[in-house]
């Protein structure tokens, strides 16, 4: 699972139809970057794989102003749609991909405030399992050893925190789908 196939069809599903500079622009604006490995080649390579891949149609308007060819704008197919939801279930279960994790997050307000919550609570039975896969080879000695303790600790520490999310949630935070209002205002770039 990739976290910029999710990250393009999420911004291009925000504007309804976007072009490639638009999406750059939304995640750069996210810090996707920083966090993830969305550098501006590999975001319009995938905008274009995804459309060869029937995910996004695209849609060639008015030629460049600076000459080059026409402009490109996408949007989700939909076949798209699907794989978004899909990606952005996945993404919201996952114990060990922080770049899915984070996109998923970005994008968990297009789901149901219940939805949401049932799957964090399956990333914590994800997290469980996963701890207990790791502690059922014992703890190397020496220095290996710390390997085994780091991902004990991180698998703890994805839990706890995803424990937290839950009870936030639970508490009314955040605009979910099918509650009004807009769960995304101030998380498109302008421009």
């Amino acid at each position: 699972m990739s976290a910029i196939r999710l990250l393009v069809l999420g911004a291009v599903r925000r504007h309804g139809r976007a072009h490639g500079y638009q999406v750059r622009n939304d995640l750069e604006f996210w810090g996707a970057d920083e966090w993830s490995n969305t550098k501006p080649g590999s975001i319009y390579h995938a905008l274009k794989q995804l459309a060869k891949q029937g995910f996004l149609h695209a849609y060639d308007i008015a030629p460049s102003t600076v000459g080059g060819p026409p402009r490109t704008e996408y949007e989700l197919t939909e076949k798209g749609t699907a794989e978004y939801f899909s990606l952005l279930r996945g993404a919201l279960t996952t114990h060990d991909r922080l770049d899915l994790l984070s996109a998923g997050l970005g994008f968990m307000a297009d789901l149901p405030r219940a939805e949401v919550l049932a799957l964090l609570r399956q990333r914590i039975e994800h997290l469980r399992g996963w701890r207990e896969s790791v502690t059922d080879y014992g703890t190397p000695e020496g220095h290996l050893g710390e390997i085994m303790r780091l991902w004990v600790h991180s698998a703890e520490a994805g839990a706890e925190w995803t424990r937290g999310l839950i009870e936030r949630i639970e508490g009314g935070a955040y605009s979910f789908a099918g509650e009004g209002g807009d769960p995304f205002a101030g998380v498109l770039a302008e421009g």
